[in-house]
């Protein structure tokens, strides 16, 4: 895609419509093409965090603050308070914040609860057993069904694996993150072919996502243009989705999706980002200790892959 749209770091405001409605902010990370998200109460002004990046060159393996001071800024640009720091799932294709963002701002950070299984995978996969302790490093491990508040407004959470085992999508009023289960409806949905994915489950979680009132805002966690659209896009309803999302609209048997799904997959490289972010992702999004000479180390599995 030669347009410079999907390289520029872009940023949308979906606005409250009303009572029980956040404020969303959604914030295009070009290098993975993630977006995060900032869903706040308009009338407390306290606000969430979703999925931030914690920006990773996978050439000379170098981190920086690029996309987290965005966010921030963003926050205190429209006066807003952090009262909670999310993640969806422990992402593969980019290191998240969270760590970072909890002592920037003082918030709690909280993940799902079945992190414990996906960290369990990922202990056999780098051959570190016991590396991992969500635990220590989450505040909160939400369970399906749990709730708690953004000021005055309530976020529910959903489990929706299929990505990952332990994928999750936040619900507040007319506004649900739902990371990568769907892309926009004319890229269609997201693989499931990692370690502890499942197609079957995947659509079992969209079709759950697609229960929700037809005007939801629906916020999805990457885009990466097509064909005929070379400027990044994150916002669709589930009306919208149900008439036209290219995999899974009104009509899609789920036999017919599932193979579509799985010969898809089979033709994915793995995410260049993938195994250093896992296991810093684990760790809520920290790196390994320093050894003796002051720096940290990734380790990585030879022709596991």
């Amino acid at each position: 895609m030669s347009n410079s749209k999907l390289r520029q770091r872009i940023v949308r405001h979906s606005a409250s419509r009303g009572q029980d409605s956040p404020d969303v902010w959604g914030i295009y990370e070009p290098d993975t093409g993630s977006i995060q998200y900032i869903c706040a109460d308009p009338v407390t002004k306290k606000a969430a965090l979703i999925d931030v990046v914690w920006n990773f060159d996978p050439k000379p393996y170098r981190v920086s603050t690029e996309s987290m001071d965005q966010v921030l800024d963003l926050v205190r640009e429209n006066g807003l308070t952090v009262e909670w720091v999310l993640d969806t799932h422990p992402h593969a294709d980019h290191v998240m914040a969270s760590a970072h963002l909890k002592e920037r701002t003082g918030a709690p950070n909280a993940i799902g609860s079945k992190v414990n299984e996906i960290a369990a995978i990922w202990e056999e996969i780098y051959n570190l057993p016991g590396i991992f302790d969500p635990a220590r490093d989450f505040d909160r491990l939400f369970s399906e069904g749990e709730t708690f508040r953004i000021g005055e407004l309530e976020m529910r959470v959903m489990l929706s694996p299929g990505h990952t085992l332990g994928s999750i999508t936040y619900v507040c009023g007319d506004a649900a993150f739902t990371h990568d289960t769907l892309m926009q409806p004319d890229v269609g949905t997201s693989r499931a072919d990692f370690p502890g994915g499942d197609t079957g489950q995947l659509w079992d979680s969209i079709q759950v996502i697609f229960s929700l009132p037809a005007q939801t805002r629906l916020f999805v966690g990457h885009d990466y243009g097509t064909e005929d659209r070379d400027e990044p896009m994150w916002e669709a309803t589930v009306a919208e989705h149900k008439a036209t999302n290219r995999h899974v609209k009104d009509g899609t048997r789920r036999e017919d999706w599932i193979k579509r799904r799985d010969e898809r997959d089979a033709t994915l490289p793995l995410p260049d980002r993938i195994l250093a972010a896992l296991q810093i992702n684990l760790r809520g999004g920290r790196l390994p200790e320093v050894e003796d000479d002051g720096r940290a180390y990734l380790k990585l599995p030879v022709n596991r892959f």
